[in-house]
């Protein structure tokens, strides 16, 4: 059965243009211009917007470019207080997090762009941000090597002079390198945490208690991590150009006397570091993009490259996927049209046209207002989401709490 959401992908570059390719025939569809995004510089905002990192090639400041799906160029650039890098959104688009050069974490209400709050979270850059599905924790890693877990609610509603440690669930010394990419499984504040690092290293964490589950070693740096929908198995981004993948559940110790292999390497290899990996069609089809510009389409069941999305001769920096309900209201941004644009290929939009600025601040003011009428209900949402969060930590104190005294009462009796 067809999937009702038809899927695309969009590139960064450090050099170039994001590029919107379409996830099933592999054609180019548009060119979004004037940012120099670096790693994990690119991500959707809810559903009309896409976010990018920009490092001025002349100052070296940083901002982040706004873009919506009708107009090539960036209609909203968000000045910042350093460079950043990773970027990642709520669920609901209404609030964006950048991680900085410095290792703090800004955060910004959308779409204006206002900046609400800074915190330092980690030593050295920050090199990568993940939002759990429920949207109620926020998990970053830096070049430190840790990882850090807080809470979004509090991030959103602390106070400029508040304690860090006050919205900081768990800080992980977690690799002997960077942490390169984050991904979180389904299940709010059960997920499961992979973490992947220069250090050759995945690593699978709790992110409730964030204690260590397993740690799968690989024969090269590991730029990126995705998992199928099922989410039995993971796929993992080798800097050695190939492509690994392996079962997320731990395999018992008696296949691996047998000789079972808990990683497979697959048969194609990019010609530069692999950057980023994403599943799509329902974990039919795994997208790989590379240093080298790359960008292939495989096959899972068979582990082959079926297609390759582009000849775009440009470094890589990030990849998304985006969908959009097929009968033509956008799931991830508005109608696609079929026109061209200056370098002949289709563009997001009516006939290829931007549209006028009239229309397209009216298109614009319409969203925001939409925001702000389902303002109420969201707050909603993630006020519960984090009140989940923190009574399971109350459990666990409790739980602590009641193991210490009952261990000092066995003490004591013992004394006497």
């Amino acid at each position: 059965m067809a999937s009702p959401f038809q899927e695309f992908v969009l590139t960064s570059s450090p050099d170039g243009p994001i590029i919107a390719y379409d996830a099933s025939s592999g054609a180019t569809l548009a060119y979004f211009t004037g940012s120099r995004s670096p790693r994990r510089g690119l991500t959707l905002t809810g559903k009309s917007l896409i976010a990018a990192s920009h490092i001025s090639s002349t100052s070296a400041s940083g901002s982040i470019h706004l873009y919506n799906w009708w107009s090539s160029t960036a209609y909203h650039q968000l000045p910042l207080p350093e460079p950043v890098a990773p970027l990642a959104a709520t669920p609901d688009g209404m609030y964006l997090f950048a991680g900085g050069l410095f290792g703090n974490i800004h955060t910004l209400a959308l779409p204006s762009g206002n900046l609400l709050k800074s915190f330092m979270a980690h030593s050295k850059p920050v090199s990568c941000l993940e939002i759990i599905d429920d949207g109620s924790i926020l998990i970053s890693g830096g070049d430190d090597g840790t990882i850090v877990v807080s809470t979004v609610f509090k991030l959103l509603t602390a106070s400029s002079n508040e304690n860090a440690n006050d919205f900081i669930l768990h800080r992980i010394v977690a690799h002997a390198a960077s942490v390169t990419a984050i991904k979180t499984s389904m299940g709010g504040c059960n997920s499961i945490i992979i973490s992947c690092s220069l250090d050759c290293k995945c690593k699978f964490w709790s992110l409730l208690q964030g204690t260590p589950l397993r740690t799968v070693t690989f024969p090269c740096a590991i730029w990126g991590v995705a998992m199928d929908p099922l989410e039995s198995e993971f796929y993992a981004a080798g800097s050695d150009g190939f492509v690994y993948s392996g079962a997320l559940k731990v395999v018992s110790r008696q296949l691996v006397s047998r000789g079972y292999n808990e990683l497979v390497t697959w048969a194609q290899r990019h010609c530069g570091a692999v950057i980023s990996v994403a599943v799509v069609h329902e974990g039919r089809h795994l997208i790989s993009a590379s240093e080298d510009g790359g960008v292939w389409v495989w096959e899972v069941e068979s582990r082959r490259v079926i297609n390759a999305l582009g000849n775009e001769i440009v470094g890589i920096s990030d990849l998304v996927v985006a969908k959009r309900i097929g009968d033509g209201r956008g799931h991830a941004g508005g109608r696609f049209g079929s026109g061209t644009n200056e370098s002949g290929c289709s563009s997001f939009g009516f006939s290829g046209r931007e549209l006028s600025s009239p229309v397209r601040g009216i298109t614009e003011m319409g969203g925001m207002l939409s925001v702000v009428g389902k303002d109420r209900s969201r707050a909603i949402d993630m006020l519960e989401s984090a009140i989940g969060m923190y009574e399971r930590l109350l459990e666990l104190i409790l739980k602590e709490a009641k193991g210490g005294t009952s261990s000092k009462q066995s003490n004591e009796q013992d004394k006497d």
